[in-house]
């Protein structure tokens, strides 16, 4: 209930109902006092529960008497802060449809203001410094509310009555554009836009960090874009300025179109064969159909859009594997070189964050799935009302745990006090700069809860910064670290959102869990990720897995499709000719003898088996950014489904000669064998030609 308006929400209620009391935000939620008979505070709840403000979560409440104390009216008193928090973190909201009809009404004060805000609407994660959430303890504390702001702030039955986030341009934060050498330019938000609009390359300051924008149908603006980020074949998000103008480049579902709010996420979505904006799709998304795109979620960005009149490229703004800028100085240092220009204002973002990335399933469950769980959605995790809430066996559910999570696509999570946070999005922990925005993120939330956690979580690899860090501070705050396999978090993590550790009992009948990953580090110290667990309602235990095949090179292996492709055609017999053309006679010989070498190590990975297979189909030999083999083997995929249904896929009998393993040797051998018989479209295999 943090900064959703839900103090005024019930003084307003209060004074419908003709109650006399008080409601106060404090460190553990909100607390409501009032004189009533029974039926009448019966009443008040019940109309409290139905009528809450629609960004508000309440996710518990109860209602007691106390000793009796007289009221001659109702207010609204000032948030305590000096005990331990014990509260849910609000997300940042997207611009809501009051402001964005004032930011663009001639007649409002607001109008074309970038930070139009109030009680419904904008930053609140990304500018916290301290709970509960109060102006005082946000970043907007240097800014003074003008008499006018001051007005709409103090007046319960404004929708802007204490809206931490409350400015106009008389009081409120200030826009300056910086050129490439330094100098600041004159009309900062008209300048942007005419470079824009000219081909230019601009770093924007958003909520949570900066983007990179540019014109995405100017095919200069976006060779360039890519040579000063060396990005020569990710692709970028896109910037529409409503729905309208994204459905005359997507194939949008109705789903999407009912998903589109605007602070959530990015969403991944199909593009049409030919955009109606003059998109280069091309130079967007390299060799794929689907591009990620973003309606306008805060008044800057929303001014931008319209005003740019055309798609714009919205990418990170950082340099290639390293974190989200949110710092002026460093934006300004950094961001120039790829940038032809830093478009901030003097509002601090206090804890970064990247954009959100939602994807629907196909087909007829279009089930909604976070690829990327970011700004909107962090840092508070909410299990869905039909989900029991859960608890490990012999922990206390008060006890408060930290997890530091993996090494790619990096994230923590926290229990404290009942409460669950996730943290957003931090990266892949392999550079120093992402691991030094991870303790940064994770001082920051220390200072919020103001709290150690008594128990620490790792991952068992060894080498992780993120286990690392966990045993350093495990030594340094003298707490217990337990280390838990890779793929049995995997697991449990699907067996808590379902509720399967509430009884912490054996199960009447087990849970068959199936995990396919890239890698992780095994119980046995080989790789694994394909693999089958059973959970019998206390402990996990691993039932099967893919036939092991070697592991090469360590992080090279997944950066190139070509070598997971030597390994499996190594184990399955075989020698193909697209697999041998993809290495220089030099590289093949050198290969070969390190697979002769006795004491590999062994990996079951059905991300480096797919990978595998898309080198063996000639789809791609070496990846410029992780994730891209298995986008074009899904894309391949996909584009048979779509013509096929799933009814006309060949079925095979496989022979392995252990009952528990997936034959992946035979798995590769069948996929070689429909490659060099051009098997007919039945089969499925011809989609892989297009290449």
């Amino acid at each position: 209930m943090q900064g959703v308006g839900f103090r005024p929400f019930v003084w307003r209620l209060a004074q419908d109902l003709g109650l006399n009391g008080w409601v106060n935000n404090t460190t553990d939620g909100v607390h409501i006092l009032f004189n009533a008979d029974d039926a009448g505070a019966t009443a008040f709840e019940k109309k409290l529960l139905e009528q809450a403000p629609g960004l508000s979560v309440i996710t518990s409440h109860s209602l007691q008497k106390v000793e009796k104390q007289d009221f001659s009216d109702f207010q609204i008193i000032h948030s305590a802060s000096d005990a331990t928090p014990d509260l849910l973190l609000t997300p940042d909201f997207g611009l809501c449809a009051d402001c964005r009809t004032e930011l663009h009404d001639p007649a409002n004060r607001r109008f074309g203001y970038p930070f139009i805000t109030c009680t419904n609407c904008g930053p609140r994660f990304s500018i916290a410094t301290g709970l509960p959430y109060d102006r005082e303890r946000t970043t907007m504390q240097p800014f003074t509310q003008c008499p006018d702001c001051q007005v709409e702030y103090d007046n319960p039955a404004n929708r802007r009555y204490f809206s931490q986030t409350n400015s106009c341009p008389t009081c409120g934060i200030q826009l300056k554009l910086i050129n490439s050498t330094g100098n600041r330019q004159a009309d900062p938000l008209d300048t942007a836009l005419d470079w824009l609009r000219s081909g230019k390359i601009l770093a924007a300051k958003g909520i949570g960090g900066y983007l990179l924008l540019c014109d995405a149908t100017n095919v200069q603006a976006l060779e360039t874009l890519r040579n000063r980020k060396h990005r020569p074949d990710k692709p970028f998000a896109l910037l529409y300025a409503d729905s309208d103008q994204l459905e005359g480049d997507a194939l949008l579902q109705p789903d999407e179109k009912t998903a589109a709010k605007p602070a959530s996420a990015n969403r991944v979505t199909t593009l049409r064969e030919t955009p109606a904006s003059g998109l280069c799709a091309t130079l967007v998304a390299p060799g794929l159909t689907q591009i990620g795109v973003m309606l306008p979620y805060a008044p800057l960005i929303e001014l931008l859009a319209r005003g740019a009149g055309r798609p714009l490229v919205a990418t990170s703004g950082n340099i290639s594997g390293s974190p989200i800028i949110f710092e002026d100085e460093k934006a300004q240092k950094e961001l120039l070189g790829i940038a032809d220009g830093v478009l901030a204002h003097n509002r601090a973002i206090a804890i970064p964050q990247d954009d959100s990335v939602l994807r629907f399933s196909p087909a007829h469950r279009r089930q909604a799935i976070i690829l990327r769980r970011s700004r909107g959605y962090a840092p508070t995790f909410l299990f869905a009302k039909k989900t029991p809430q859960y608890q490990y066996p012999n922990i206390p559910i008060s006890q408060s745990k930290l997890a530091l999570g993996a090494t790619m696509k990096s994230a923590f999570a926290w229990q404290h006090r009942g409460n669950l946070y996730l943290s957003q999005y931090l990266g892949e922990l392999g550079s120093f700069d992402t691991q030094q925005a991870f303790e940064y993120c994770l001082d920051h939330f220390q200072g919020l809860l103001r709290e150690k956690p008594a128990q620490l979580i790792v991952d068992k690899h060894p080498d992780y910064f993120s286990t690392q860090l966990g045993k350093r501070l495990g030594h340094e705050w003298g707490i217990p670290v337990l280390e838990v396999q890779h793929h049995e978090a995997h697991f449990a993590a699907v067996l808590a959102e379902n509720g399967y550790f509430k009884t912490g009992k054996k199960l009447e009948k087990q849970v068959l869990g199936v995990i396919w990953d890239g890698t992780g580090y095994g119980n046995d110290g080989q790789v694994w990720g394909g693999e089958f667990f059973r959970f019998d309602g206390t402990d996990i235990a691993r039932a099967a897995h893919f036939e092991p095949f070697d592991f090469l090179l360590g992080d090279k292996m997944p950066r190139e499709p070509r070598i997971s492709a030597l390994s499996l055609a190594r184990l399955a017999g075989i020698l193909s000719a697209q697999l041998t053309a993809q290495f220089s006679p030099q590289e093949w010989d050198l290969y070969q003898k390190m697979l002769s070498r006795s004491g590999l190590l062994h990996t079951t990975s059905v991300g480096r088996l797919f990978d595998g297979v898309v080198a063996l189909l000639g789809l791609l030999s070496v990846s410029t950014y992780e994730g891209q083999a298995a986008m074009l083997l899904e894309q391949a995929a996909m584009r048979f489904f779509q013509k096929n249904g799933l009814h006309s896929a060949t079925a095979y009998t496989l022979e392995t000669p252990h009952p528990t393993l997936a034959p992946t040797g035979a798995l590769v051998q069948h996929v070689v064998d429909d490659w060099n018989s051009n098997a007919d479209t039945e089969r499925g295999l011809p989609v892989f030609t297009e290449r």
